[in-house]
């Protein structure tokens, strides 16, 4: 058990983003094609954060061209280039799931000033 800790330890990022639910964040993951290798971005609001650890990971939501979609990313992963956080959002709930079920103007996240 000690020899599996100490893995997940030394794969675990020193530097971890600080964001929190609601914040709209900006990603860069690194995307594989064939040999080549490019960092994409996907920007969207965070509405989860699960587990803890090595297996945290974090759903970012965004619409695009009229459709809805998520993507679940890993916090510790290294395909996970950078997290920027563009706006501060607030909110009064740990997830926000209730988002997929707005349209327009009642799908935003009220901003939060710091």
């Amino acid at each position: 058990m000690d020899a599996l800790k100490t893995i997940t330890v030394q794969s675990m990022k020193t530097e971890i983003p600080q964001f929190k639910i609601g914040d709209t964040v900006k990603i860069s993951v690194k995307i594989r094609e064939g040999e080549r290798e490019r960092i994409q971005m996907f920007e969207g609001t965070v509405i989860a954060r699960k587990g803890s650890g090595i297996a945290e990971t974090f759903t970012v939501r965004r619409v695009s061209y009229g459709v809805g979609v998520e993507r679940v990313f890993p916090i510790h992963s290294p395909n996970v280039v950078d997290v920027k956080v563009i706006r501060n959002g607030r909110v009064r709930r740990s997830k926000l799931y209730y988002l997929r079920d707005r349209v327009g103007k009642a799908a935003k996240v009220k901003e939060q000033i710091r």
